[in-house]
């Protein structure tokens, strides 16, 4: 990928006396060394002005200056995501140099991603446009391969004027309307380069030295700001593909009954789990569960929790009560601290009979042609918090073509109304979905989630949703 607007001049930005002033450290990576042109210019030639009029000048263009920085530090130090401090930072770099359109390619040095390109005032298909760009072609090219001199910001002032310029570089400039660019490099001590901001100016330009100077300040808090984003970033990603991986690797065939598994994860990694494990008789066990907390903890107590349910359904599955009273001492034992909720389903498809209990998890919700209703369970305290189990099975019979839904709370938490609305909200959704989709149980959970999440993200939150549709 290449950036078309070729860089063949370097900016002057330079290092001037010191003055001091009051709060400096209030901006990060402030350099009190200042110098004064670069915040007004000399008094007109012939006119004198008196010295404590200049130098009042002076001061009120530093201070607007350390002004306009915090705030745009504020704002930026205001972004929670990654995506969200990358846009901050183009518009901020465009409002410091005076551009109005640009782009920012990010693409870490050392090859861990991730790697994006996102545009301001730039469609995607202009993007395209200059991603064709070889970036042997562009002087700030080097900046993304990682070759000398990357530490300095690049200007082109006349990129159609220069005619040392790459063929396709002058094609795409002209092409998409601009004549001149800016381009900072956004690295760290740490983490080395991470990428390349581009401005683009409509007609031949170029920023004031001034404007050099606040724009690389506010590089250099940017860049650790990103570092920090993208090594979290990073950490969430590594946390959901653990999340995953403790989770089925694929649903269980069994006659009689189609499953479907929807898994949102949450960006720290939450606890929330399912399981469908096939049993003796063409049986099969269901199960859903939610254990408190997040990160990498509540990862590894959901993989035991799991891992100690699928072990009791085996050994004593058609026993509801018994599953959840073996999987409420095994917390006990391992996670003394820790509370969890779960629900156990014992199906027997050929005869279309679910025999489930549940420790203070939220009813299964049957959905059809002819019906939609929560099934009718018995109120138990979470795993954890018993002194002893007393809360009894239900039986029921799901009718052909229904499909029985097992979900986690965090599906009704994501709504952020009380509990009660939730459910009926819930009840509405798959009371919904329309009848072509009722035949495919994968169908039926995407709806359900689409009234929940519009997003396609579990937010801070594990959602878990499982569907059983049976013939």
């Amino acid at each position: 990928m290449g950036v078309c607007d070729a860089i063949r001049h370097n900016a002057p930005v330079g290092k001037p006396p010191a003055m001091s002033a009051p709060h400096l450290p209030k901006v990060a990576g402030i350099d009190p060394m200042v110098p004064v042109s670069t915040h007004t210019a000399a008094p007109t030639e012939g006119v004198l002005s008196a010295p404590g009029a200049f130098l009042q000048d002076r001061l009120a263009g530093w201070v607007s200056d350390l002004t306009t920085l915090h705030e745009l530090t504020e704002r930026l130090a205001g972004t929670s995501t990654l995506d969200h401090a990358l846009q901050e930072v183009l518009s901020a770099g465009a409002a410091l140099v005076g551009a109005g359109r640009g782009l920012l390619v990010l693409e870490p040095a050392d090859g861990g991603g991730p790697s994006r390109t996102i545009g301001l005032g730039l469609a995607h298909a202009e993007l395209g446009h200059i991603e064709t760009v070889p970036r042997s072609a562009t002087a700030h090219g080097r900046f993304l391969d990682g070759l000398p001199d990357t530490d300095t910001p690049l200007a082109s002032p006349d990129i159609l004027g220069d005619t040392g310029l790459d063929p396709r570089c002058r094609e795409v400039a002209a092409r998409l309307g601009y004549a001149a660019s800016y381009t900072q490099p956004l690295s760290t001590g740490p983490a080395g380069r991470l990428g390349a901001a581009v401005w683009l100016y409509d007609d031949p330009a170029e920023p004031l030295e001034r404007q050099c100077h606040l724009v690389g300040v506010y590089a250099r808090y940017a860049a650790a700001h990103l570092a920090r984003l993208l090594e979290l970033e990073r950490a969430r990603a590594d946390a959901a593909v653990i999340a995953e991986e403790l989770l089925p690797s694929r649903l269980p065939r069994i006659p009689g009954v189609r499953l479907a598994a929807r898994h949102r994860a949450a960006h720290g990694g939450g606890g929330d789990w399912y399981d469908a494990l096939p049993l003796p008789d063409d049986a099969l066990g269901l199960a859903v569960g939610s254990v408190g907390g997040s990160g990498p903890t509540a990862l590894a107590a959901m993989g035991r929790l799991r891992a100690g349910l699928r072990a009791y359904a085996v050994m004593e599955g058609e026993d509801p009560v018994a599953v959840l009273s073996d999987l409420e001492l095994l917390l006990r034992l391992t996670e003394p601290a820790r509370v969890a909720t779960a629900l156990y389903a014992y199906c027997e498809p050929d005869r279309r009979t679910i025999v489930l209990a549940g420790a203070g998890h939220a009813p299964p919700l049957v959905t059809g042609d002819r019906r939609t209703e929560f099934v009718e369970t018995t109120l138990s305290a979470p795993l954890g918090m018993l002194s002893c189990w007393e809360a009894p099975s239900v039986e029921f019979t799901p009718h052909p073509g229904e499909t029985v839904l097992f979900y986690t709370d965090a599906l009704l938490r994501s709504t952020g109304d009380t509990m009660d609305r939730a459910l009926t909200r819930l009840h509405a959704a798959a009371a919904g979905v329309p009848k072509v989709l009722r035949q495919d149980p994968g169908a039926v959970a995407d709806h359900v989630l689409r009234c929940f999440l519009p997003d396609g993200s579990g937010g801070t939150e594990d959602v878990v949703l499982l569907a059983a549709r049976f013939d």
